[in-house]
């Protein structure tokens, strides 16, 4: 028995993850009532709200759907964890929070493709209009937005020390990876306000709620799009055991992120007709990209032993540390206020494109740390390599015509010779800063893959039997105006009325970084968008 929800409002979105917070302030902002559909819970556990506590949800893969990919040849046939964010606040509850906007020329790309108001100059406003940088307002900068943004404060000499390394071996020094330069080694910018993680929930989603014109139900699963006739009316749900059905007066807004968004496109009938009829799913759309162009960061990492003990390895001692995550939580400052990294780098391969195409991320302690009470563990640091814009491509389709059945994620990382060469690069570059004089202090040895090994096919097995992604998934409800295209440029679903894609699967390629800044430009262009509010006016600067 399905049983009504509540009065029709005038927007139903699906997620409330990044996106779908920012949907539901702005959209409410307008006057709008809007009903917010969560599959996951509150976003009340501390951890989620401690800078420090990020490792901890990922290794324990707290408030997380659960995701695997498909094992793959190309990884040493693992099944390479997948994880996202099922919670309120969604990926923005459960990210490192590092904030990147990406490159000039991933949005001119864009526009490039026939996409207007989607080049740089005309995103530009949006994100100024999410955040409030520490730095202040400028130009590129935004100061009064719901986002809180700064540098990362962690305090370890070996920070400054890998700073330096950037420099010394000519990669390069950008002061606002985010402003006017993004490439060369950076300060890496973390979504923190106030020592506590500033998420979608937080900064848009409570004010919201606050406001009365939003409502939320959480653990509420949505199984399939309600339509009449070609238009979507409303949305089908599951939560405490009963079928439930929410009622959109003006549009329903698909939210749900990369893997859910088009895994309820096909549920509903809208997909690849042959792929649907081959799981019994009646045909709604013909749409043959919903689930493909899956786009991800993979990544590997270099991993050394410290010569000396650093500060990390002492502050994590169990009476310490329970008292740091303590004075975090409740008064935003101490050791656990964030996150034990602080650089960055954006940098071109031998056959980079418009942008760079590898990110460092520097890491000043083990990942592999943990609460120590009579003996602590041995100190370590390491740095990442993310190729950013990948060739592989790799593609989501439904397991079964089960909405609760999880659907099937192909990613197909690093499958291509070039992406293959591209990361042994990035990881030689990682190398060459290790190399550097200001690093010798710090480095006992090099642990993974280990010193001596420096073959293309001593790195193609670290690389196979290491490479994870960074959680970047992206593309699978691609906008554009060729044939795999599922969205128009305004958001609209193709051959069907009154629906919309507002999340990173939209995006008709990577961007050049961390993807949260990006998918909340997103939003809140798609509310003026969906309002039909002019938009901001295109940024008026000179290339850099």
């Amino acid at each position: 028995m399905t049983a009504q929800a509540g009065p029709k409002r005038d927007y139903v979105i699906i997620g409330a993850g990044s996106a779908g917070c920012t949907l539901a302030r702005r959209l409410s902002e307008g006057g709008a009532t809007v009903l917010v559909l969560e599959a996951g819970g509150w976003d009340r556990d501390p951890w989620i709200h401690v800078p420090l506590g990020w490792g901890r949800i990922l290794i324990k893969r707290l408030h997380d759907w659960g995701y695997d990919c498909e094992p793959e040849e190309s990884v040493g046939g693992r099944a390479v964890e997948c994880a996202r964010g099922k919670v309120v606040g969604g990926s923005s509850s459960t990210n490192a929070m590092a904030w990147v906007r990406g490159n000039r020329a991933d949005y001119d790309g864009w526009g490039a493709k026939g996409l207007e108001g989607w080049d740089y100059d005309s995103v530009l406003p949006y994100f100024r209009r999410q955040e409030s940088w520490s730095g202040g307002a400028d130009a590129y900068r935004g100061g009064d937005g719901p986002i809180g943004v700064q540098p990362c404060a962690y305090q370890d000499p070996l920070v400054e020390a890998f700073a330096e390394a950037g420099r010394t071996a000519g990669f390069g020094w950008a002061d606002d990876y985010n402003g006017a330069r993004q490439e060369g080694f950076a300060r890496l910018q973390m979504s923190i306000r106030n020592g506590r993680r500033c998420s979608a929930a937080t900064a848009y989603l409570r004010p919201a709620l606050r406001a009365g014109r939003v409502e939320i139900q959480v653990r509420a699963h949505a199984t399939r799009l309600v339509f009449e006739g070609r238009r979507c009316v409303g949305v089908e749900y599951a939560q405490g055991g009963q079928t439930r059905t929410a009622r959109a007066a003006r549009e329903v807004i698909l939210a749900g992120g990369a893997i859910n968004s088009p895994q309820l496109l096909m549920l509903s009938g809208i997909g690849d007709p042959d792929a649907l009829r081959a799981l019994d799913v009646a045909v709604r759309a013909p749409l043959p990209g919903v689930g493909r162009n899956l786009r991800d960061h993979a990544s590997v990492m270099l991993a050394y032993a410290r010569g000396a003990p650093g500060p990390f390895p002492a502050a994590l001692r169990v009476d310490r540390i329970a008292f740091s995550v303590a004075r975090a939580y409740l008064r935003g400052s101490g050791f656990a206020s964030d996150v034990p990294g602080g650089v960055t780098a954006f940098l071109r391969s031998s056959s980079a494109g418009a942008s760079p195409d590898v990110q460092l991320l520097f890491t000043a302690a083990p990942f592999t740390a943990q609460p120590w009470l009579r003996r602590p563990f041995p100190d370590g640091f390491g740095c990442r390599a993310v190729l950013l814009h990948p060739d592989s491509e790799g593609r989501i389709t439904l397991a079964s015509g089960d909405p609760r059945a999880a659907p099937r994620i192909r990613q197909n990382l690093l499958s291509t010779e070039r992406d293959r060469a591209r990361l042994r690069e990035g990881l030689r570059m990682i190398r060459q800063a290790m190399a550097q004089p200001s690093m010798a202090p710090f480095q006992a040895r090099e642990v993974a893959p280990g010193a001596g090994r420096d073959g293309d096919a001593d790195l193609d097995t670290h690389v196979r039997n290491t490479a994870i992604t960074v959680h970047h998934p992206l593309g699978t409800c691609a906008m554009g105006l060729d044939d795999r295209a599922v969205v128009d440029a305004n958001l609209r679903v193709r051959g069907v009325e009154g629906l919309r894609v507002v999340d990173a699967s939209v995006m008709p390629g990577t961007v050049s970084g961390n993807i949260n800044a990006a998918v909340i430009m997103i939003a809140e262009r798609a509310s003026d968008l969906i309002l039909g509010r002019a938009l901001a006016p295109p940024a008026v600067l000179s290339a850099a």
